[in-house]
């Protein structure tokens, strides 16, 4: 299984690395670019469209893995046994058939993501007014959580389940668009939250949301190569919306319950992907409080964002995005022992995310000195 899993990552990595080296020169000749001006931090303008890239990372292996799981017939497990071992040689012919099972999944998925691909790149190319954009957002993720049958806390009933599913995906997509203010951030963080998400489901025994989780990864880490401060490209919407609708699914398709573990038993199990996801939701949830409290429309950018707060206060633009790493990282550890600890280390994990958002709205609120607020 880890095997599968790094191969994965390296085949979307090298697609996505490939591609978005390509949309550097192909942007540029179709004038496809960011200017800068206003609340745009960057010098010079920066070619769009390394959305391209992650998305082409992301969907490549899954349409020739799907063809030919369900065109070729199933491979000769007994000689597979040679290169993997027999107890995972034993298992793979009911990750075959569980595979061929979740082919329509999968392409439902991949479908919503092309959605949100191309409304992200329509919206880079002439703006479509953050109120379309947001509705048209919610209408494609609708249509997946109805079809695909993708929901959270089914115990509600289906039309609560439905809306919370709609909301939660909501949010956790414009988290990340949110947070795509600064090289190399939103992709960064969203890498190390998939990689918390992709140890999580392994350690519980799933394999269907992992692979998914490892195609996302190698091609965020892909585009993040050409990304990473100073920048030399730019995911646009084509990009952000993508990655955080479907990290957004793909924390719905995880049971985060170890085998033989109930709900009942184990609730807080659920709040993984809220632990993980801390500082992308925190960010989207001051901003947009900011952006109300000053009579703003919260999906109007400003320099309100918390890596903005950090630079202001002297760091350089790598050195906060490197924070944010770390401020992330320092949360998902947590999250990934969540599912197996007892409720009283489950207490302390939730303490412990609370206490490093109390830090991070410290460093935001604390005043800027003179000096600092004349060299910002």
């Amino acid at each position: 299984m880890r095997l599968l899993i790094l191969c994965l990552v390296l085949v979307s990595f090298a697609i996505s690395w490939l591609l978005t080296r390509t949309m550097r020169s192909l942007s540029l000749r179709i004038g496809f670019v960011d200017k800068p001006g206003g609340r745009k931090i960057h010098d010079n303008p920066k070619p769009l469209g390394g959305g391209v890239g992650i998305f082409w990372g992301l969907a490549l292996p899954i349409i020739l893995g799907a063809i030919y799981v369900q065109v070729c017939p199933p491979p000769d497990f007994a000689q597979a046994a040679r290169w993997v071992g027999p107890g995972i040689a034993a298992q793979m012919p009911a990750y075959w058939s569980g595979a061929r099972e979740k082919i329509p999944l999968a392409l439902g998925i991949l479908a919503a993501a092309a959605g949100m691909h191309v409304l992200g790149l329509w919206d880079d190319r002439k703006p479509l007014g953050p109120y379309v954009k947001l509705v048209a957002q919610l209408s494609i993720i609708a249509l997946l959580v109805i079809f695909g049958n993708l929901r959270v806390l089914r115990f509600l009933g289906t039309w609560p389940s439905i809306v919370i599913s709609v909301l939660w995906i909501g949010a956790v997509t414009n988290a990340f668009n949110f947070l795509d203010n600064m090289d190399g951030l939103s992709v960064g963080v969203a890498s190390v939250c998939a990689t918390a998400f992709l140890i999580a489901a392994v350690s519980i025994g799933q394999w269907f949301v992992p692979a998914g989780l490892a195609l996302l990864l190698g091609s965020m880490l892909g585009f993040l190569w050409h990304n990473f401060p100073p920048a030399r490209i730019f995911m646009g919407d084509g990009g952000s919306l993508l990655i955080g609708m479907v990290l957004g699914v793909l924390t719905v398709c995880t049971t985060y319950l170890p085998p033989g573990v109930t709900l009942a038993n184990r609730w807080y199990a659920v709040l993984a992907p809220v632990v993980v996801l801390a500082l992308p939701l925190y960010d989207l949830a001051v901003v947009s409080i900011i952006r109300l409290m000053r009579g703003k429309s919260p999906f109007v950018g400003d320099t309100n964002h918390f890596s903005h707060r950090l630079v202001a206060r002297g760091m350089s633009k790598r050195t906060a995005v490197l924070c944010l790493y770390l401020v992330t990282a320092a949360t998902s550890i947590a999250a990934i022992m969540l599912p197996h600890v007892s409720s009283d280390f489950a207490v302390l994990i939730l303490v412990q995310t609370v206490l490093i958002l109390c830090m991070v709205a410290l460093l935001e609120q604390h005043p800027l000195r003179k000096s600092d607020a004349r060299n910002s």
